[in-house]
């Protein structure tokens, strides 16, 4: 393996914040929890869209070399039936690219969703141990594309 190497932490809420935020269930007593601030304001001519994904399966250590943004929009993942997920996030670095130095890995059960923020530099999703299936949410349209994707140098994931 050759790469950089990156530890795998469990989800944590303040950790995560500058990313984006997890998407749990509401605390006892509440009956509802809302993330829809993520989705304001609306960009320039786009519209909702919700699409279900299908997501083999991968074991540790993991390596990512291709990462994706999404500058005007944020971008949710909910797991339909998931076991466990790993997702890597990294801020942007003053050239406006992916900046490896700030990466951030969590492994995230099943029973969580993830809001990514417009401008992170995050790894496509990915699970461990079968198959699965996530509903995403973003926005899509308007005059200028929102899917940008870079090539890395190796990130090694490992638990």
């Amino acid at each position: 393996m050759t790469g950089r190497l990156l530890r795998i932490e469990p989800p944590d809420d303040a950790a995560f914040a500058p990313f984006g935020e997890f998407v749990a269930p509401p605390a006892p007593g509440q009956r509802r929890a809302f993330y829809s601030a993520h989705f304001d304001p609306i960009p320039s001519q786009a519209a909702p869209v919700l699409h279900v994904n299908r997501v083999a399966p991968s074991e540790l250590p993991l390596t990512c070399d291709t990462v994706e943004r999404h500058p005007r929009a944020a971008q949710c993942f909910l797991p339909l039936d998931v076991a466990r997920y790993v997702i890597m996030v990294m801020p942007t670095d003053a050239e406006g690219g992916p900046s490896r130095d700030g990466a951030r890995a969590f492994l995230v059960p099943g029973d969580r969703g993830v809001v990514f923020r417009p401008m992170v530099w995050h790894m496509g999703a990915t699970v461990l141990d079968r198959e699965a299936s996530f509903a995403v949410l973003m926005w899509r349209g308007g005059p200028q594309p929102d899917d940008q994707f870079r090539t890395i140098p190796p990130i090694i994931m490992t638990g």
